[in-house]
């Protein structure tokens, strides 16, 4: 992770850039106001998500991003026909690998302010270094267009995507959806909530109904951890369930096991049927419109598809 960087990354000189560009400031965006190159030509992402994503939609030149392990293959050819070299796996960088490529900014999407306050002195010690902790990817697409003049370009496709999520409500019918994650260790369930991950925060926009169990209003609060006995919470019409991400679930035959068990197979979605595997790539690797679209296209067809 991010934090194994802190100490490494102490022992580095101090700044020896000089920022002459522009001047971002905003809650979303930390140390803010921060001084970044106005158009930079070196950027390497921390990231492998939001970062990668949105950065190569806008035409930022991406020459590095944390690749292996992803889940993402075809977001990550298309990093690698963009001439982005890996740094690592997606939750452990390289510190070496980024420091060789020479960056000229860093950019990382943290959504965790506290990480961001840990890494952001040593990381801006090598590059202007903009870390985005707000979860508002919609945002970040407006901010990150800004160094590319691509402005016009990203409120089309959003004003598109935004069209389709009142379609889709006003056709999503009156089921309950219930989503599991399914890992080599343990469940995971992304919650609705103020601070939703972008997945599920596009579920609740297109107007899906989640289970008590899996909603909150607390900020604070964006997953849950049940075990065996509190799957029976899962109790929505219709039941999706992610397996694998950046982990060997998908491989090492945990998810065959879970769905051999009678709890599981207690499960009102699954006994009606309507229990249906969606893609890690699009759920646990969410990198922008793409992955927000096929959201989408999977609520399309498991839920207002269903019969």
């Amino acid at each position: 992770m991010l934090k194994r960087w802190v100490l490494a990354l102490a022992v580095l000189a101090s700044p020896s850039w000089a920022c002459e560009g522009r001047l971002l400031e905003g809650a979303a965006v930390h140390a803010a106001p921060l001084c970044v190159p106005a158009a930079p030509r070196r950027v390497v992402v921390l990231d492998a998500g939001f970062g990668l994503g949105i950065g190569l939609d806008v035409g930022l030149p991406i020459v590095g991003a944390p690749m292996d392990g992803m889940s993402d293959a075809a977001l990550k050819a298309r990093a690698e026909a963009a001439g982005a070299a890996s740094l690592g796996f997606v939750a452990e960088p390289s510190l070496e690998a980024l420091v060789a490529l020479q960056p000229d900014m860093i950019l990382g999407f943290v959504g965790d302010a506290s990480l961001a306050d840990a890494v952001y002195p040593q990381l801006s010690g090598l590059a202007p270094t903009l870390l985005y902790t707000s979860t508002d990817w919609q945002a970040f697409y407006r901010l990150m267009a800004g160094f590319t003049r691509r402005e016009a370009e990203v409120e089309r496709d959003l004003s598109a995507y935004r069209a389709r999520l009142e379609d889709m409500r006003a056709r999503m019918p009156d089921r309950v959806v219930s989503v599991l994650r399914i890992t080599s260790w343990d469940f995971q369930v992304y919650l609705d909530s103020p601070r939703a991950y972008a997945p599920f925060e596009v579920m609740r926009q297109a107007g899906v109904k989640r289970s008590i169990y899996e909603t909150t209003d607390d900020p604070a609060q964006s997953m849950k951890r049940p075990d065996w006995e509190d799957l029976a919470a899962l109790d929505g019409d219709v039941l999706l369930y992610i397996v694998g991400g950046t982990n060997a679930s998908d491989r090492d035959g945990r998810h065959e096991e879970v769905l051999a068990n009678p709890l599981w197979r207690m499960l009102p979605a699954v006994r009606a049927g309507h229990v249906h595997r969606v893609e890690a790539a699009t759920w646990m690797e969410f990198s922008g419109l793409a992955s927000a679209h096929r959201v989408l296209d999977d609520l399309e067809r498991y839920v207002i598809g269903a019969p």
